[in-house]
């Protein structure tokens, strides 16, 4: 993987920090100055101003000549130019991906004859034979034993469909984290950690790359097809901020600058799952709630206008053939009564319990992964953990099709032409009423087959989905546990519409429950247990309820929707503040400081910062007394980032703070294109050269690259208003002083530790700057 790729940095304008157009060894900034190491954080005041700086220069170019005018408006168009073409790529690929994902996993059960690249579904479509109560069933379309030995029914047959399954979940799988492990290990997971975490300001070079891009779209719909208990979601939002990362290398403005690259990305997340879901509104909520650190007005709508491009792509490219942009549209015809707000918030409550259970076990999981032997063998986990879910999955009916038509089906209301098993209800022959709103009726042998069947699916979904999130592979969270919830609420619904149907006379049914009337819509009892499963798990509340009602097209269903996700947000937050995606960037050790974290601890600065009382003392640089070797060997024997600047080892008054990897690049760069700079010259950072007998060689002048007004807090500052500065401003470090001293330094890192050790966390497990 090329390591060039992804996040990558910028070079600083001639202003840079108020030193002026100095006249130093070379006219122009060097390449790659002011850019940072893989690993490291970025610092936001320092891009905001180098923008600045670009903004105001390309302002005042603009006046004096029509070119520079153009140039100066097609700069301002960029960023919506960047927004169309990551709407329209994005957009495309989850077109792709949905259509490759239908035909390959009903490649598992046969193949169609007409047409080897038609799913079962479009198969049928084109049949003349099919008749509308077997529509599911045409000569075109063969099972796998039928083709190979020409019977379609009887043991050897089931026998023969059920090894297939199993082998070709196996193929798709192995194939899938094959390619990751080969070609872009960074394609793993679901991606929204690291995508939370780069957005906070960290660099993970290569994450956003070309290769991740592409290896990701193949294997997700690899990983999706081969049955395992993972959605295409998640996902989804990595590969559009790989397609924004893409675009922003066209343009320099977005190449040059890693805080507005991340503006980009923010919105590529809102078109991510706008294209997951068909939800576009929701798309910006999530980006807004749930993965941007910073999200200024200017990308809210921009989010806005790329949600609605990738959308429109989708729509165009009508992956699933109902001229919907989403999976489970449904239409109810009853509304809900205020009665059932109390099934509704008890699935708010299952949804929460079932959120804490997933996180934990699941970062138990991950964490037992990652300290032992099992973390080693990766393809033999996903093989193994494949091979369980297809062997166990293909009996029931319910979970050997794939999760998305299984919500979908769950979601459904029975109509009269419904052929399913759950609406197998025992029909009253004197019945005359329209078609669409058909009463309560006696559940039949099928609906009690079908409620048993589910059962088991529900237990077998919350096991086996704690140990697939995680894999080698791509996997995403929401359709999972979505799934748990729709079927939770699916047999929730038809409990309590066969009570209604039974003791219509009961205190709390008599209201608004009439015999003959059709009260209870078992289908969204499946949507509220959803939202409130995906909620306990990832946190999200006001995206979640936009994301759900625009998925299935419920408007009047808000109410539900709300309660359930409020509840389930409250009982998660009861068992722990964390929701997976902040849980696996904890696990990760990444350096993320979450806005929503209270600090309420009474400590001050002088407390974090170092060194501390038994540390060697601060390395400084002075500013007219240091030597290039003197130099050359602190960058040798230290690793950090960075140093404060002084006047003299004795003052120890601050003058400035200068990056690691300027000053690398800076002596290098002289080395080589100044004549005289040898490992005895003088360093300043002075405007004036320092009078140095003449006898000495040529000094070096690097005040360019020094930034003349470091962030500064004194030693009594409390930590909690040096924690809120972090999280606000985006700072990578701090200086402590007292009356002007240099006294210490405070890193991101050390906040953070601080943070853990404050909450009874080990604060080695932050590993990156």
């Amino acid at each position: 993987m090329d390591a060039g790729e992804g996040v990558s940095a910028a070079t600083p304008t001639e202003e840079m920090n108020g030193a002026g157009n100095l006249m130093d060894f070379l006219d122009e900034p060097f390449p790659d100055v002011g850019t940072y190491e893989d690993f490291h954080t970025i610092d936001w005041l320092r891009e905001k101003s180098r923008d600045t700086d670009r903004h105001r220069k390309i302002t005042s170019k603009s006046k004096e000549s029509i070119w520079e005018l153009i140039k100066s408006l097609l700069d301002a168009w960029s960023g919506w130019v960047v927004m169309l073409l990551i709407g329209l790529l994005s957009g495309t690929l989850a077109g792709v991906i949905d259509l490759a994902v239908d035909w390959m996993t009903d490649l598992k059960e046969g193949v169609c004859l007409s047409a080897f690249w038609y799913s079962h579904e479009q198969c049928c479509w084109t049949s003349n034979e099919t008749t509308f109560d077997d529509r599911d069933k045409c000569p075109q379309w063969q099972k796998w034993a039928e083709l190979m030995t020409g019977h379609a029914e009887g043991a050897g047959a089931y026998v023969l469909n059920y090894f297939l399954y199993v082998l070709w979940a196996l193929l798709f799988s192995f194939l899938a984290v094959s390619l990751v492990r080969v070609f872009a290990p960074y394609a793993c997971g679901s991606g929204i950690p690291e995508i939370k975490t780069i957005l906070s300001g960290f660099i993970i070079r290569g994450y956003l790359g070309k290769w991740t891009l592409l290896i990701k779209t193949v294997t997700l719909v690899l990983a999706v097809s081969s049955g395992l208990s993972l959605g295409k979601e998640g996902p989804l939002v990595h590969v559009a901020c790989c397609c924004g990362n893409l675009f922003c290398s066209l343009f320099s403005k977005y190449s040059k600058n890693e805080g507005k690259r991340r503006e980009v990305l923010s919105a590529a997340a809102a078109a991510g799952v706008s294209v997951a879901f068909g939800a576009p509104i929701g798309g910006v909520l999530f980006s807004l709630e749930e993965v941007s650190y910073y999200f200024p007005l200017k990308t809210l709508w921009r989010s806005f206008f790329a949600a609605l491009v990738a959308a429109f792509t989708l729509r165009s490219i009508n992956p699933f053939g109902n001229s919907r942009l989403v999976l489970f549209y449904v239409e109810y015809h009853t509304p809900w009564y205020m009665a059932e707000l109390v099934p509704f918030i008890l699935l708010g409550v299952f949804g929460g319990l079932w959120g804490t259970l997933f996180i934990r076990a699941n970062i138990a999981w991950c964490r037992r992964r990652k300290t032992t032997q099992l973390g080693k063998y990766p393809v033999l986990e996903v093989i193994a953990v494949t091979g369980i879910t297809a062997v166990l999955a293909y009996p029931n009916p319910y979970t050997r099709r794939s999760t998305s038509e299984l919500i979908s089906e769950l979601f459904n209301d029975c109509g009269a032409l419904e052929s399913s098993q759950l609406c197998d209800y025992i029909n009253n022959p004197n019945m005359s009423r329209p078609v669409d709103d058909i009463p309560d009726r006696p559940a039949g042998p099928g609906v009690y087959n079908a409620l048993w069947q589910l059962a088991l699916a529900l237990i077998f979904k919350i096991v086996i989905t704690i140990f697939t999130f995680g894999m080698k592979i791509p996997s995403g969270l929401f359709i999972p546990s979505m799934a748990v919830g729709a079927i939770a609420g699916r047999i929730v619904g038809i409990a309590v519409e066969q009570m209604a149907y039974h003791h219509h006379d009961w205190i709390i049914f008599k209201n608004w429950c009439r015999p003959g009337a059709d009260c209870v819509t078992p289908g969204l009892y499946a949507m509220v247990g959803a939202a409130a499963c995906l909620g306990g798990v990832t946190r999200m509340t006001v995206s979640l309820v936009v994301i759900m009602f625009e998925l299935t097209g419920g408007l009047e269903y808000i109410v539900p929707l709300m309660a359930a996700a409020v509840t389930s947000k409250w009982v998660a937050d009861a068992f722990g503040k964390e929701g997976i995606y902040e849980s696996h960037i904890q696990l990760n050790g990444y350096p993320y400081l979450d806005v929503r974290d209270e600090f309420t601890h009474r400590t001050l600065a002088t407390d974090v910062m170092r060194p501390r009382r038994n540390d060697p003392p601060l390395a400084v640089l002075t500013q007219d007394s240091t030597t290039v070797e003197d130099v050359e060997t602190l960058i040798k024997d230290t690793d950090y980032n960075g140093f404060p600047v002084v006047v003299s080892r004795e003052s120890e008054r601050l003058i400035g703070f200068v990056q690691r990897r300027d000053l690398t690049l800076a002596i290098k760069n002289a080395r080589q294109k100044q004549d005289g700079v040898v490992s005895s010259s003088v360093v300043y950072f002075t405007e004036d050269a320092p009078q140095l007998p003449a006898s000495n060689p040529q000094p070096l002048k690097l005040r360019r690259i020094l930034n003349l007004s470091p962030f500064t807090v004194t030693d009594h500052t409390p930590m909690e208003t040096v924690v809120d500065i972090f999280r606000k401003l985006g700072l990578r470090q701090c200086l402590v002083t007292r009356s002007g001293r240099l006294l210490g330094i405070i890193t991101k890192k050390d906040v953070l530790r601080h943070m853990a050790q404050m909450m009874n966390q080990d604060p080695e497990s932050i590993m990156f700057n």
